[in-house]
């Protein structure tokens, strides 16, 4: 299948947290969207493999998702090798995105920062003829390399490059956030685990006050935030969203 857009997370609920709201705007505009897990979140304290991927599941039903698949990388331990890359190339080809959105660059999470340097990597070696990769089948896949690469904002707050408003679709968001019953705070689930540092009911009240400071600097109510190392360029004016101050 081929998709407009691909949203690669190095944990389930990275994708969600980052970039939701823009991949439900543009699921509702008719356009193909997918993710990409790249680990499992198996070192996570609370929850288990098991329901993380329920989780994810239930979120990507909520968001429209087309696809939604896990490399099982080994979460804290993967690396920016040649043996992850191809694993990623792979699933790039496979998918053959006009836009991909990643993990940002640096982050409190080092796999945060790790997983976006490689998605980074892996757009650009994708598109190199002499890199063989192979799917499922065996067969030989053509290069690929997308037209756009972003990466959303996470925890470290980082100057966005353009930000899209998702003021319609928030509720939306929210609820496939909220999917992850075992990670984030949900007063209706009954649970000895211990607290961490996104379990608190403060954690996602900043999300929320993130997605309102983006909105604000747009003249809107919520909006999400992205870095392009790419020069961004349009050939109308008519590309911007103006709204009445």
């Amino acid at each position: 299948m081929k998709l407009d857009i691909l949203a690669i997370g190095v944990h389930p609920d990275d994708v969600e947290l980052g970039c939701s709201g823009t991949l439900i705007n543009e699921i509702n505009r008719g356009k193909k969207v997918g993710i990409i897990d790249m680990t499992q979140g198996e070192l996570g304290t609370r929850g288990t493999i098991e329901t993380r991927y329920s989780e994810a599941a239930t979120a990507a039903k909520i968001m429209g998702v087309h696809v939604r698949e896990n490399l099982k990388m080994r979460d804290g331990f993967f690396r920016n090798d040649e043996t992850s890359q191809l694993t990623l190339i792979t699933a790039i080809r496979k998918f053959q995105p006009d836009i991909i959105i990643g993990n940002v660059l640096k982050d409190r999470h080092p796999d945060h920062g790790r997983a976006g340097n490689m998605i980074a990597d892996c757009c650009f070696l994708s598109g190199l003829t002499k890199i063989e990769t192979s799917d499922e089948n065996g067969n030989a896949q053509q290069r690929w390399r997308p037209s756009y690469v972003f990466h959303y904002i996470q925890d470290w707050y980082h100057e966005p490059d353009f930000v899209v408003d998702i003021s319609k679709v928030f509720a939306q968001r929210t609820k496939a956030i909220q999917a992850y019953g075992t990670q984030f705070f949900n007063e209706e689930l009954n649970t000895n685990e211990p607290q961490t540092y996104i379990s608190k009911p403060g954690f996602l009240e900043s999300v929320a006050a993130r997605a309102r400071m983006l909105g604000k600097r747009i003249g809107v109510e919520y909006a999400e935030g992205f870095i392009s190392e790419k020069t961004l360029g349009m050939q109308s004016l008519d590309a911007f969203i103006l709204h009445e101050t």
